[in-house]
């Protein structure tokens, strides 16, 4: 079984894999770390995870349905499951709370995800640390959107917290983690088959999306990144 290593050195590609509509072959992706995305049935989730866990010899990411009223509880019931050390995300300045507690007794990693701010970023970490995680232990995901002024955004702030991190910051000093590529799938750009034919066949255009926003998040520092599509892992991997 694969373990997880993850430092500020590190260029991984994670897969995410909806639990709810697809199965899980991994004999069939290019990705350095499996991201196992569940949704909002806590019961469901838990038989899912007990079911293809023994099937896994991956790095795992362990993601929530991204509510944070329902992840509190979500989370916490399948970090109880695991049998090995995963990546946990996420958790946030709401959940945090139940979340880390739960990944510290497991010795997990966990991602904590704000908004696109460097403050709010250094004082979730904050929080996370004085509640007994290790510092060797968090990922941060600072938000980032898919496309145009977002992404933008995001970029600038992931270039900001690393050149913080340099000058001796050390509640900034993390690996970074952007879901960038699965931000851009949701646009209409990549979306829609309304645009004029200038713009592509719409699959082939979706895959150029995702692996432009995926370059740019490498770019910018990002130590992980997690994409929807395995063929264009394999493209970005050749850029790494």
């Amino acid at each position: 079984m694969n373990k997880l290593n993850i430092t500020k050195k590190s260029k991984l590609l994670a897969l995410c894999i909806d639990t709810k509509n697809e199965k899980i072959i991994e004999s069939e992706f290019y990705c350095d770390i499996l991201a196992l995305k569940f949704d909002d049935d806590i019961e469901k989730s838990k038989e899912i995870l007990k079911n293809v866990l023994p099937q896994i010899n991956k790095p795992l990411m362990i993601c929530g349905c991204g509510k944070e009223d329902i992840d509190c509880e979500l989370l916490p019931e399948l970090i109880k499951i695991l049998d090995r050390e995963c990546i946990i995300s996420f958790a946030t300045e709401k959940t945090y709370s139940k979340i880390v507690p739960q990944a510290i007794e497991g010795n997990h990693y966990v991602v904590l995800k704000t908004p696109i701010d460097i403050n709010l970023a250094k004082e979730l970490n904050i929080l996370a640390i004085e509640m007994g995680l290790n510092k060797n232990k968090i990922i941060m995901n600072t938000d980032i959107g898919g496309l145009g002024y977002g992404y933008e955004y995001g970029y600038s702030i992931m270039e900001k917290i690393i050149q913080e991190a340099q000058k001796g910051d050390e509640y900034l000093d993390f690996p970074l983690i952007s879901e960038a590529p699965l931000e851009s799938l949701k646009t209409k750009e990549a979306k829609s088959d309304k645009f004029s034919q200038d713009w592509g066949e719409l699959n082939k255009r979706a895959s150029m999306i995702e692996i432009t926003s995926a370059s740019g998040a490498l770019a910018a520092g990002a130590n992980i990144i997690v994409m929807k599509n395995s063929e264009n892992i394999k493209f970005v991997r050749e850029l790494i």
